[in-house]
Parts: structure tokens; sequence; C-alpha cells
């Protein structure tokens, strides 16, 4: 699970669908970086960077810890919401108060739904060919 590293630095690690998110915080200023960017120039929308946010804003420690994700699969919206997932275990390792206001927020459960596999003989998971009748 999260652990961690050194006496100021904790550890959490994030996954949605194909992303994986290793994620550092620190006490800091509340910078984030990812994969050396800062989040609003490594995400193109808003949105994503809002995300980020959330664990923050639920156990009040907006601008006290600075971030550096490590993020890689997936598209723009599962990597926001994995680094989200490794920031919420983070701050679990910070104390363990924060645990219930981040699972109240829905912001500690993995979310597992991933893609599911195409099968044979249909044109994807689920969607069969067209019917003719002549």
């Amino acid at each position: 699970m999260a652990k961690k590293v050194t006496p100021s630095v904790y550890y959490g690690t994030g996954k949605r669908k194909s992303a994986i998110a290793r994620v550092y915080i620190t006490p800091g200023e509340g910078k984030v970086i990812v994969n050396g960017k800062d989040a609003k120039a490594y995400f193109p929308y808003d949105t994503n960077v809002i995300v980020l946010d959330q664990p923050f804003a639920v156990t009040d420690n907006v601008n006290k810890y600075d971030v550096k994700a490590f993020v890689k699969g997936g598209g723009f919206s599962a990597q926001s919401e994995a680094v989200r997932l490794g920031i919420s275990r983070a701050l679990m390792e910070v104390t363990e108060e924060y645990r219930k206001p981040l699972k109240v927020a829905g912001l500690v459960t993995r979310d597992s739904r991933i893609k599911e596999r195409k099968k044979y003989g249909l044109k994807g998971a689920r969607r069969a060919p067209q019917f003719s009748k002549r």
C-alpha cells in the first residue's frame, strides 16, 4: 500500500483504468509537478487539475504540501484520477485522522472499472454486427 519514504516525504500509489501513478508529497507551498512539468502545463484541461486538489480541500491542507507525481499509461483523465488516489493514500500516511473525511468524500476507493475486451464475432466488446434481412 502506501509507505513513508523519509521523515518528511510520504508516498502513495494510485491506479485508474491503465494509468499508474507514483506520488510523493512533502511539506511545502502547494506546487504540483507531474512527470517533470507543472500540473497546469501537463494536463490539457482545467478539470484534470481541479481533481488533483480534492484530497487537500477535504482535509484542509490546501497549499501545505508539494506533490511530485510520476504517471504512465492511460489518458489524461485516468492519469489525473490516479494521481488523486495517490495523493489521498499519501495523506493517510501523514496521519490516520485524514482517512475518515477522505473515505466519506469517496477518494480512498480505487475505481476498478477497466476496458472490457473485444470478443470474436462482434465489432466491439458487446456490439454485434448489423443484422440484414436480405
